[in-house]
């Protein structure tokens, strides 16, 4: 039998918002059917428009909140309705924090079929009736000051009518959103934003258009050593030739203060990745330099570096208490990236394996270990699912496995490998609610408990959430 949709395209309903989607939307039900409302919070009436219809579920445009969350707040930009930047600017800080709480928590019991509660571990026990141990998931840690965290900024260049826009892709598209302020990265990359127009009106060079795959000009890039205050300007063009490049130059060191490397990048392909492979060093370094924590890293155009070194210090610190560490201790770091963890690792263990399948980021990796004068640390290319097993064939086994995988999470050949060495304790970062939950069942099937879940916010004003569990042996 056909189910009967109840709601119709284009017509106004009014609905309770019963739930929040990984995003942050919110969701309402009529006679069963899943409607999301983008800028709608939990426990508000609102009222929407239905704008697209699928089977089992619809899209409706908020028009108006007839009762108002206690958690909703006036956002800070003026585009924010318009950008895909960062979604949750209307609901309060202390809001978002709760909410990503709560997204670790449904994934967790939803996907991975695990028993979490919110306490410490003995009133858990009452809590699951004395019979088992619940994972203790802790409430998310945040910033004091959840704007202007960004060290890393990419923007796309067009036009339009004529003028050039250089902004944000629109949501679930990539019409540019121009913008003078942008609160959630740092204010030098505004100054940049501002001289790279003027250098393109003066000069009348053309913006890149991907429909045609023609112009110039694609991607501003501005990237913040948020300690060492250096700063990285990377423009992206599709031709190797860069018209007045001494003007722009010359335009960025007089308004820039702190400026230590400006590069030009070339893309020529037809494509939706930003950077290409090319670099040429207009002037300065071919580097900036930032620390976490103790740390110094090297940070060329193409390099992996997390965008919010607060809160990367915050989680590396987390990691780094989960492993407790001696100093007797053989680590492998799992998906190791330019070595950042590793490096964090190293401080109290004997000896870490860092694993990586990007060439350069190993080679990065390396540097970042010489520059620190780290010498219990190796590095090497390959697949981790791969290259972990040769290590244990061949006599390495770790008493502590770190993985930080990508949004993916790891295959299960890894942490089948992972099991079979038997380490005390698997400490797991994650970047991706779901497919933790996933992986955090498979390794209880193998047998590894999940002890404690701790959110840390790296992404105020936006729905992501990163995680670090403690896992240990059974």
């Amino acid at each position: 039998m056909k189910r009967v949709i109840p709601v119709e395209k284009n017509k106004d309903y009014e609905v309770k918002i019963s739930g929040l989607g990984s995003e942050g939307e919110g969701i309402a039900k009529i006679d069963n059917y899943t409607i999301f409302v983008q800028g709608a919070l939990l426990g508000e009436k609102v009222k929407v428009k239905i704008i697209k219809l699928k089977k089992s579920f619809a899209y409706g445009k908020l028009l108006e909140v007839l009762e108002q969350s206690d958690y909703r707040t006036e956002p800070v930009c003026n585009i924010y309705k318009q950008c895909g930047g960062c979604g949750l600017q209307h609901l309060s800080y202390s809001g978002q924090l709760e909410f990503k709480k709560s997204r670790v928590k449904d994934a967790l019991e939803r996907i991975g079929k695990l028993k979490v509660c919110n306490q410490l571990p003995v009133a858990c026990q009452g809590e699951l009736n004395g019979r088992e141990e619940g994972i203790v998931l802790h409430d998310t840690i945040g910033m004091e000051e959840p704007y202007r965290y960004r060290n890393k900024v990419q923007l796309p260049v067009g036009e339009e009518n004529g003028e050039i826009k250089i902004g944000f892709y629109a949501l679930r598209s990539h019409n540019i959103i121009d913008m003078s302020t942008c609160h959630i990265q740092d204010e030098v990359g505004e100054r940049v934003v501002a001289l790279t127009k003027q250098w393109m009106k003066e000069h009348n060079l053309k913006a890149y258009n991907e429909q045609k795959d023609t112009g110039i000009i694609r991607h501003i890039m501005i990237r913040r050593g948020f300690n060492t205050k250096e700063v990285m300007v990377v423009v992206v063009t599709k031709t190797k030739e860069l018209p007045y490049r001494e003007e722009f130059v010359r335009l960025i060191k007089e308004n820039i203060e702190e400026i230590t490397s400006i590069i030009q990048n070339v893309n020529n392909k037809k494509t939706n990745v930003i950077l290409g492979e090319e670099n040429i060093t207009l002037f300065g370094k071919d580097h900036i330099s930032d620390y976490i924590g103790e740390f110094k890293f090297n940070i060329s155009p193409l390099s992996f570096f997390q965008v919010n070194p607060l809160q990367t210090e915050v989680l590396y610190s987390k990691a780094l208490e989960y492993a407790s560490l001696t100093g007797k201790e053989v680590v492998f770091d799992a998906y190791c990236g330019t070595g950042t963890i590793s490096l964090f690792l190293s401080q109290k263990a004997k000896k870490v394996y860092g694993v990586e399948v990007v060439e350069q980021a190993i080679e990065n990796a390396r540097v970042n270990a010489r520059v620190n004068k780290v010498n219990n640390v190796e590095f090497i290319v390959g697949q981790s699912e791969e290259v972990i097993p040769e290590l244990i064939r061949d006599g390495v086994k770790a008493d502590v496995v770190v993985v930080d995988p990508p949004r993916k999470g790891c295959e299960r050949i890894l942490l089948e490998a992972i099991a079979q060495m038997k380490p005390e304790r698997v400490v797991y970062v994650s970047c991706d609610p779901g497919t933790l939950a996933r992986d955090l069942s498979i390794l209880g099937e193998l047998g590894y408990k999940t002890i404690e879940v701790q959110p840390v916010d790296m992404f105020p004003q936006t729905p992501h959430v990163e995680t670090v569990c403690l896992i240990r042996q059974e």
